[in-house]
């Protein structure tokens, strides 16, 4: 069973460093995923956690789970009316000519029975805001922040594509998947605020792969 360490945890919320490679979903193929897990989140409470958000399976960092039916209506919300901050960390191949910058394109999802479903940007999409900045080139790589205002369905990938050009590096689907072994996007910090309670806050640290390509912080 993969570690899942906890970033923060209080009487309505766990937040835990999700690592690459475990599904918050059951996968269709099958294979473990995050369900497998909670019943050992439970720590001493009746109920187990559940998931409030999702990250895709290659994304490691920051995952906010509510310990009661209150608590996950309440993150629920605030995740629809975009007062949660999220910020991500993503390397891509390759340096870009700015250093910051906002990226609007809305995303539609397509799909096909030969290549299945992903997202594109289109015009008659929804809506999606990623605030971004260069914070470290290593190794031919650039370590790059982003900070989305929406969370629509691989918001951050696509925009790194169609906003910066190049995709996210180890990105099978928005590119060619060279350079990593998963997709190099990690959820660093997650703030969600609560009416007359401190907020939620966590910072995942940096995972080992991107360390190894030479960013360190």
């Amino acid at each position: 069973m993969m570690e899942l360490p906890i970033l923060f945890e209080d009487g309505e919320a766990l937040v835990i460093d999700k690592p690459s490679g475990l599904a918050v979903d059951r996968p269709r193929a099958g294979g473990e995923c995050l369900d497998d897990h909670l019943d050992g989140l439970r720590l001493g409470f009746q109920r187990a956690p559940v998931a409030v958000h999702r990250l895709d399976r290659d994304t490691s960092g920051c995952l906010l789970l509510a310990r009661n039916p209150k608590a996950l209506k309440r993150f629920s919300a605030a995740f629809e009316a975009h007062v949660v901050e999220k910020r991500y960390l993503g390397v891509i191949a390759g340096t870009l000519a700015q250093g910051e910058g906002t990226i609007a394109l809305a995303l539609a999802k397509i799909s096909s029975a030969a290549g299945g479903w992903h997202m594109i940007a289109a015009r008659k999409g929804k809506p999606a805001v990623t605030h971004w900045r260069v914070l470290a080139e290593a190794g031919g790589n650039t370590l790059v922040e982003f900070r989305p205002e929406t969370g629509r369905t691989h918001q951050i990938r696509v925009h790194a594509l169609k906003g910066l050009g190049k995709p996210l590096l180890g990105d099978p689907v928005y590119g060619d998947g060279s350079g990593a072994r998963r997709t190099m996007l990690h959820a660093a910090e997650l703030t969600v605020p609560r009416d007359g309670k401190p907020p939620v806050h966590a910072i995942a640290p940096m995972p080992a792969d991107f360390r190894a390509l030479g960013f360190d912080g």
